[in-house]
């Protein structure tokens, strides 16, 4: 009996360090057209975002072994495919609305960052106030770009950014105004 024992740990040991030879692919394409967006917005994504939907992945430790290391891959790619930070600004301005809208939904909901990323990325959980300028800036992206009714023929392209204020600004009108006339 402790020789099957031996012998069953072996074998384990040897298909365990045999699995670790088993290409795994993890890149990080170059960044084609970031996300732009205020710096509060970028920060939250990037801290609790990137890693699965950016070009910007941190391989951690254990995405270099093996079988967790699938896993992390699959899901990086997974997320990339889905939702793309580094090619936000190649979709045109409804798919960003669209998606701004999913990733609110998303965090609403409390399925992202996802429960098994936690555990060891504890500074990826969203708190209230994070949520909080996630939904506000998901709801401007939304106000700034509202989509063309449907079957009017008219498509927006171009990459929308969004400029978060402070509620309780202060701002001078006549400084508003003269800010808006330079726009125009």
């Amino acid at each position: 009996m402790k020789a099957l024992l031996r012998i069953m740990v072996v074998l384990l040991g040897l298909g365990f360090i045999g699995i670790q030879f088993v290409p795994v692919e993890r890149t990080n394409p170059v960044v084609r057209a970031d996300l732009e967006a205020p710096p509060g917005v970028k920060s939250i994504f990037k801290t609790s975002c990137y890693d699965c939907h950016s070009h910007e992945t941190v391989w951690p430790w254990y995405s270099k072994i093996a079988p967790v290391s699938w896993l992390v891959a699959r899901d990086v790619n997974h997320g990339r495919e889905y939702l793309n930070f580094s090619e936000w600004g190649l979709m045109d301005a409804e798919e960003q609305i669209d998606l701004a809208e999913e990733i609110w939904e998303e965090v609403a909901e409390g399925k992202m960052p996802l429960a098994i990323y936690l555990p060891l990325h504890p500074d990826a959980k969203l708190n209230d106030s994070q949520k909080e300028t996630i939904k506000t800036w998901s709801m401007r992206l939304h106000e700034a770009g509202i989509k063309p009714p449907a079957n009017t023929g008219v498509k927006q392209t171009g990459s929308l950014t969004v400029t978060l204020q402070q509620e309780d600004s202060k701002e001078d009108p006549d400084e508003h105004e003269k800010h808006h006339n330079e726009l125009d």
